[in-house]
């Protein structure tokens, strides 16, 4: 693999570990509103937009409802959910190795970036990476990562030759492929990428040490 300059990550389930506050949440959110999910509330539900996931979890796009539990939502997470998050073993040594080696790093993330920026704050981050992107970074929001990677290449006046996207779901391997990004898939998060979902120019790490080799 090629020593790519510009590197960019996903968020949740790659870098962190925010799945336990994030399903509290929710599950508390249901029960501010007297609601039942219409499925189980469990990690496999973490990765897409906020209100993606609460239209999942409710079975509908009843607008109302899932505005009712979005604020629900916010209002815990983003006070105290943000200070359960828990950095995967190793990563910020690997972080750290990267900037040492002269890359330039970023994030691209589902999350909104409210608790975005808190949680790089609570731990510590902000100075790891040059910018952050979110959806709701723009105005309108982005529909999607894929649009998300587009934006930022193009902000940054990046050539996606230079640049590798670092994510736990098929869908950031689908939006770096969308961008003519290489894609690497960490397997320590919560994405449950499978074989079956890998296409083949997509390599895959267990840990952020085989992370560092495969980007060196």
């Amino acid at each position: 693999m090629d020593r790519y300059p510009h590197i960019i990550f996903d968020l949740d389930g790659t870098l962190i570990d925010s799945a336990p506050a994030i399903l509290s949440s929710f599950k508390l959110a249901f029960e501010t509103a007297g609601r039942s999910p219409a499925r189980p509330i469990s990690p496999e539900i973490i990765g897409p937009p906020l209100r993606e996931t609460l239209a999942i979890l409710t079975a509908g796009n009843d607008s109302v409802l899932i505005d009712e539990l979005a604020a629900a939502f916010a209002s815990t997470y983003d006070s105290s959910g943000v200070r359960e998050t828990a950095i995967y073993p190793g990563v910020a040594e690997a972080l750290r190795a990267l900037l040492t080696q002269g890359r330039t790093l970023y994030i691209a993330t589902n999350k909104r970036i409210a608790p975005t920026l808190k949680i790089l704050d609570f731990v510590g981050w902000n100075e790891f990476f040059h910018s952050v992107y979110a959806l709701d970074s723009f105005d309108p929001r982005l529909p999607d990562k894929s649009a998300l990677l587009a934006r930022l290449l193009e902000i940054e006046g990046l050539n996606a030759r230079d640049c590798i996207y670092i994510g736990d779901r098929a869908e950031d391997g689908q939006a770096a492929r969308a961008n003519h990004l290489p894609f690497l898939a960490v397997t320590w998060g919560y994405g449950g990428l499978a074989p079956r979902d890998f296409a083949a120019e997509w390599r895959a790490v267990a840990t952020p040490t085989e992370l560092l080799t495969a980007l060196s």
